[in-house]
């Protein structure tokens, strides 16, 4: 898998304040926010990693009715 964030989506990791050292994402399609992480990742790049899952779940429409 690669760290590259497709057009037109971004990906903004940024620490929580409760618990403390732990971070969350938000996915942007045009700017526009789709989807936020509902839970924490103990590291920026596990967070990363799972926002390009959500991207993958995007595209793909798995999960969607």
């Amino acid at each position: 898998m690669t760290n590259e964030v497709p057009h037109p989506y971004s990906i903004t990791v940024e620490p929580l304040k409760k618990p403390e050292g732990h971070f969350g994402w938000a996915l942007k399609k045009h700017g526009k926010l789709i989807e936020r992480s509902d839970r924490s990742f103990l590291s920026e790049a596990k967070a990363f990693e799972n926002a390009l899952k959500a991207i993958e779940r995007e595209q793909t429409g798995f999960g969607s009715r």
